[in-house]
């Protein structure tokens, strides 16, 4: 007789075989992606068209692919173009790809940095040159440099899983999952333990540096088990690093054990709070992100100001309201 537990059994094994697959595929994609990516989107340039050139930290993230697909469109529209590289967590590469698009006549360079202090050498070249410069999902460390920085607001994003967390759990044994060297991720982790720490019964045994990547997230945690580390709940700077986590307690049968909170709100991770194996997110809305920093690039190029910086607010999500942001794509 097929049981429920069965039924439940089964559909844990499909989401944990495709949790493997998306990690393989995302292992052949950062190699694909090694060189760069170069995208030029405008059909119908105009005379005196401005080139917009744009890295973020990696496109094996889909958040990105939508920010993206929001200026794209928006550069297409003005009859610009734009050329998109891919430095694929590569802080060296991300320098070296700036450079070229400087050499190429770049007049706004949209930026998501691998690291957040390693590029001032490279943008204050930008600035002699007169390139605009705007900063989409994290800071830079030499804010002097950026023009505008459109992020999610991401200490929030912590503290307000920080704050459904406590009231889910009155005492636990946390791991963190981490991403030290860029400010979005350090951010988030500071709002969330700057939350959780208040409670005396909070106990962090374990930060692990997983560059916010599900095929390092999955392996570290494993790693993680396999030293006997006693934990019962997890929290992860991004989704991407969130299903990792599930992957691998799944794996380890402790996915009924063990809490996953996190910070994206992708889809993939929705179908998970959805399933209850995971219990939280603080939504991103990168369309939203998108839409700004496009907004801000075209009124810098016509000489209007900007807010330096601008927060995108987030939104927690629980198994209670998962259904109301649409589980099969981003908000």
């Amino acid at each position: 007789m097929f049981t429920q537990e069965d039924s439940r059994n089964h559909k844990y094994k499909k989401i944990f075989w495709s949790v493997l697959l998306l990690v393989n595929l995302a292992a052949l994609g950062m190699l694909l992606l090694a060189g760069y990516t170069k995208k030029d989107y405008s059909a119908n340039q105009k005379e005196h068209s401005y080139l917009i050139g744009i890295s973020y930290m990696t496109m094996n993230n889909e958040f990105y692919k939508i920010v993206s697909e929001e200026i794209s469109a928006r550069v297409e529209a003005e009859g610009d173009r734009l050329i998109l590289r891919d430095p694929a967590l590569d802080a060296d590469r991300q320098k070296q790809q700036i450079d070229d698009m400087l050499d190429m006549g770049v007049d706004v360079l949209i930026i998501a940095p691998v690291e957040w202090e390693s590029l001032s050498s490279v943008l204050e070249r930008a600035k002699e040159k007169g390139v605009l410069i705007v900063a989409v999902d994290t800071d830079i460390y030499d804010e002097h440099l950026v023009d505008c920085t459109i992020t999610s607001d991401n200490y929030h994003a912590g503290a307000v899983v920080g704050e459904y967390f406590l009231k889910q759990c009155e005492e636990a044994k946390l791991v963190i999952m981490t991403h030290e060297t860029a400010k979005s991720g350090q951010d988030r982790v500071r709002g969330f333990l700057d939350t959780v720490e208040k409670q005396k019964s909070i106990e962090i045994v374990k930060e692990i540096e997983c560059k916010g990547q599900l095929e390092i997230a999955m392996p570290q945690l494993q790693k993680v088990i396999d030293e006997g580390v006693e934990f019962d709940n997890v929290f992860c700077l991004n989704d991407l690093s969130s299903v990792g986590v599930v992957a691998s307690l799944e794996e380890n049968h402790m996915i009924d054990t063990v809490g996953v909170y996190g910070v994206d709100a992708s889809p993939d991770s929705k179908a998970l709070i959805k399933e209850g194996m995971m219990q939280a997110s603080a939504a991103q809305f990168p369309s939203e992100i998108g839409k700004i920093a496009a907004d801000v690039v075209y009124k810098l190029l016509n000489g209007e100001s900007v807010e330096k910086k601008i927060l995108v607010p987030v939104k927690l999500i629980t198994q209670e309201n998962v259904e109301e942001f649409g589980i099969d794509r981003w908000q």
